[in-house]
């Protein structure tokens, strides 16, 4: 997939006796994939809060140095893709709001959609905040009681989260420090994930400690042991006597729908959600794919990175070979990035380079994790067949993207993505392929391996868990199951 993309990733370090910074860096590293356009990382040392942020990639914004600098028991730390606010320095993350004696800072993962009232309630003139994650910070600012200007209270911004929260909708994971606790925050629904970890007492972390993070790889990385999922609805509070568990929300709000395209693209593949192994889902997906949409062909081709556990699937189901027929360029970003459908078209020329040896005569399957606006897809095939590719059979390991996205995904607007205007058998057409079929939701499902767990699949039905901003018709609804 290659024309949506997925907001933020959080990671949080607490850990007496040691400074967090570069557990925080090398957490964040690892959850570069979920945000390339900036980096932050907040550190206190329990009287400060220090906030160092900036455009670009981890390792464009923090260097030895830097990171040596920053001193600190606990630390919070965000990569961002912009969904909700312009990408701009003003917008990076984390927010830091300067109350009490040394603040707060605000991660966050998602997209609210009760903005406008939010704003409303707060006296607040629309859009003057930049971004919902800005928002949030401003809401929580505002709940601290008047005396909190000359001494913060320990359970200060408990108290204010206590009091917002409730007052939120949409999806937000939040990762967040005071001076003295590291917290995180999933909403009722769990749109985004979140999970809590711990590290063990070592020579370089003597009372060991806890993080909170995005995905798994970013525990895995720092040393720290996988605790558990935090849960849709929960807020996490740690400090030196560890974490405890409120849950501020409404038990009625409380109806867990993970986003099922963490499965299918956004998570890492070696991230564990549900209790599940994000590559060998993808491969099931694959296999899926083969018996729901056979064909006869020469070579099961993947379209890196995402597209390959399941093309793997697809040829150990189907008993047609897999191989190699498509080369990327691991120094270019993803291509929704580009502005136009022309840039698009170049970006896929820079990307992607087919391996003509490998497929020319050849009648060739080629598995993709999804189809959005159809440019970059189109401009593959064109590639492919240009190389002497026979016939070019696209499967997809997701059924048809037909509706936007209100939960933290930056889709195009409905009429921009391809399955909301044309059937099958016309996007078949329109990308130049042999054939063209999408894996069902219900083989999604199964193939995940988690049935009962809840996802939201809001984009692929238009069936919304919560109340949206925008309505599309008919052919819309807000359901809670």
């Amino acid at each position: 997939m290659t024309q949506v993309r997925e907001a933020c990733g959080v990671f949080g370090v607490y850990a007496p006796g040691i400074d967090t910074a570069p557990l925080v860096f090398d957490g964040l590293f690892a959850l570069q994939h979920r945000g390339q356009e900036s980096a932050g990382m907040a550190v206190s040392d329990g009287e400060s809060i220090t906030v160092v942020k900036d455009m670009g990639l981890v390792t464009s914004v923090f260097d030895v140095r830097t990171v040596a600098s920053l001193g600190g028991h606990v630390g919070l730390g965000h990569v961002r893709y912009s969904t909700a606010g312009p990408s701009t320095w003003q917008n990076a993350q984390p927010a830091f709001r300067s109350v009490g004696s040394a603040g707060f800072a605000l991660g966050h993962n998602g997209n609210l959609t009760n903005v406008s009232a939010l704003e409303d309630q707060s006296g607040m003139l629309p859009g003057i905040m930049g971004s919902d994650s800005e928002l949030v910070a401003e809401l929580i600012e505002k709940a601290f009681p008047p005396e909190s200007a000359l001494e913060l209270a320990d359970d200060a911004l408990e108290n204010a989260l206590l009091s917002v929260l409730p007052r939120l909708e949409g999806a937000f994971s939040l990762g967040l420090i005071d001076a003295t606790h590291l917290v995180g925050v999933r909403d009722p629904n769990g749109f985004r994930p979140l999970c809590l970890g711990r590290l063990s007492p070592s020579a370089s972390c003597e009372f060991g400690g806890w993080a909170i993070a995005s995905e798994t790889p970013a525990l895995d990385v720092v040393g720290a042991e996988f605790v558990r999922e935090i849960e849709p609805g929960e807020l996490v509070i740690i400090d030196d006597d560890g974490p405890r568990s409120l849950r501020p929300f409404d038990r009625a709000r409380v109806n867990p729908r993970l986003c099922i395209f963490e499965f299918v693209y956004f998570a890492r593949p070696d991230s564990r959600l549900y209790g599940r192994e994000v590559h060998a889902a993808r491969h099931r997906m694959g296999e899926q794919l083969a018996t729901e949409a056979p064909v006869e062909v020469d070579l099961v081709v993947g379209v890196p990175d995402s597209g390959v556990p399941a093309a793997e699937g697809f040829a150990a189901r189907s008993g047609v070979p897999f191989g190699q027929g498509l080369v990327k360029n691991r120094y270019i970003g993803r291509t929704f990035i580009a502005p136009t459908p022309q840039a698009r078209i170049d970006a896929v020329r820079r990307k992607l380079n087919p391996l003509r040896e490998s497929v020319a005569g050849k009648r060739l399957v080629v598995v993709d994790d999804s189809i959005v606006r159809g440019t970059t897809t189109r401009q593959m095939v064109r590639l492919l067949r240009d190389a002497g590719a026979k016939e070019v059979h696209l499967r997809i390991s997701s059924p048809p993207f037909r509706w936007p996205c209100f939960y933290g995904i930056d889709t195009p607007v409905r009429e921009e993505l391809l399955a909301a205007r044309m059937n099958v058998e016309e996007i078949t057409r329109h990308l130049g392929a042999d054939s063209v079929a999408y894996l069902t939701l219900e083989g999604l499902i199964a193939a995940i391996g988690s049935p009962d767990a809840g996802f939201c699949s809001a984009c692929l039905t238009g069936t919304y868990p919560t109340s949206i901003p925008v309505k599309f018709g008919e052919f819309v609804s807000v359901s809670p199951s």
